[in-house]
């Protein structure tokens, strides 16, 4: 029993740190995946980079998409896309 009080706070250390830290990165990257995977032509969206454009094509091949932005058509990876930040865009603007 006295091995066991030892552990105790080690082993409340790696609760705490699943629940605060590594639980939420899972559903921050399984959120991202069922974005990039719900993606369609026609969306609006921003790169995690700043570029805004339109969907115009997708690749399920290489998991790529071709943009179209006011200087012409960019091709991207899908993963290059910002979910937060398409979000936040797509979102009504409250007055």
């Amino acid at each position: 029993m006295e091995n066991l009080g030892q552990f105790f706070p080690l082993i409340l250390i790696f609760v705490v740190a699943y629940f605060f830290m590594i639980r939420p990165q899972m559903k921050r990257q399984k959120d991202e995946k069922k974005f990039t995977a719900e993606l369609k032509k026609g969306d609006r969206i921003i790169t995690k980079s700043g570029l805004h454009g339109k969907i115009v094509e997708l690749n399920d091949k290489d998991f790529s998409c071709v943009i179209e932005t006011m200087a012409g058509r960019l091709k991207f990876d899908r993963s290059a896309i910002s979910m937060e930040m398409s979000k936040k865009m797509a979102a009504p603007v409250k007055k």
